[in-house]
């Protein structure tokens, strides 16, 4: 569980990165959380953009994702989702 402190510096970081997954019609899928799980290992921080098509509400892909991943949901902006999941072997970010 992230504190407060820690999401904050988080979502800095977050802020200058760019959407690398995109969810859509389909909604989350297998596939999708394997490919999710992968970038999360090797960068720890991401964002997935919703399309304005996708079936789910926001907060469900949310739950989804995190549940599917075991990463923890940052911040939920717009249609924006950032995640953050601890690198076993490329760790990078430091929290406070």
């Amino acid at each position: 569980m992230l504190t407060g402190k820690q999401k904050r510096y988080l979502r800095s970081l977050a802020s200058q990165e760019k959407a690398i997954f995109q969810v859509g019609k389909g909604g989350v899928n297998e596939n999708m959380i394997a490919q999710i799980n992968d970038a999360l290992e090797k960068r720890e921080l991401i964002k997935v953009n919703i399309l304005q098509n996708c079936d789910e509400t926001k907060e469900n892909v949310a739950v989804e994702l995190q549940e599917g991943t075991g990463g923890e949901v940052v911040q939920i902006i717009g249609f924006n989702i950032v995640l953050y999941k601890e690198s076993k072997e490329n760790k990078k970010i430091e929290l406070p």
